[in-house]
């Protein structure tokens, strides 16, 4: 204890522990959250991950993204999935950024020859809102669900423009089927539901 600590009355060293106790306690907790990175849509990682799939094939292009970890409230996640494929090499490479670094590049052992996506579409938390309009925050409050998964990819879950480029949001909960949410990455307008 310093000679200030000592001169202090008995009340108020308790104050000055209990103050310094509050502010070690916020450094560690900035220490933590320091190393934890912020959650970012969908975009945030597009750009280094087409450099690499650029470099790795200047045909590479786009055509299916997906979280890798945990969604918020506002569609976003700490890292996303991005995957590429290059019609020359017949291969899909697959990346995953995590706050502006890719953590993980790998080919894909499986054929995986799917359209690219379009460009133009709207961000994992424009997609979200739409969803939780329509459906999505009805079923959250309902089920005490959660939003699982955002995944955008083009030809697989619109039956009426099987060309269009979609988000696909799942909705989980342990006392229910699933919802799915399709949402045109073009529009932003919910364009099927269906529960499983």
């Amino acid at each position: 204890m310093t000679d200030i600590g000592r001169r202090l009355p008995v009340p108020a060293r308790l104050a000055a522990w209990t103050c310094g106790g509050a502010l070690a306690a916020a450094l560690l907790a900035n220490v933590t959250h320091a190393d934890a990175p912020p959650p970012l849509e969908a975009r945030s990682g597009l750009d280094i991950a087409s450099a690499a799939a650029h470099s790795w094939a200047q045909d590479a292009t786009l055509i299916y993204l997906e979280n890798d970890e945990n969604l918020d409230a506002a569609g976003k996640a700490p890292r996303w999935g991005y995957l590429f494929y290059s019609a020359t090499a017949d291969k899909a490479r697959a990346y995953s950024v995590r706050n502006g670094r890719i953590l993980t590049a790998e080919n894909l052992e499986m054929k995986f020859a799917a359209p690219p996506v379009e460009s133009g579409w709207i961000d994992s938390g424009a997609a979200l809102v739409a969803a939780e309009n329509q459906v999505g925050r009805e079923f959250r409050e309902k089920h005490a669900g959660r939003l699982a998964t955002m995944l955008l990819m083009r030809g697989a879950f619109d039956a009426e423009n099987p060309n269009r480029t979609t988000w696909l949001l799942v909705y989980t909960t342990p006392d229910a089927p699933s919802l799915f949410v399709v949402v045109d990455a073009a529009d932003g307008k919910v364009r099927r539901t269906w529960r499983g």
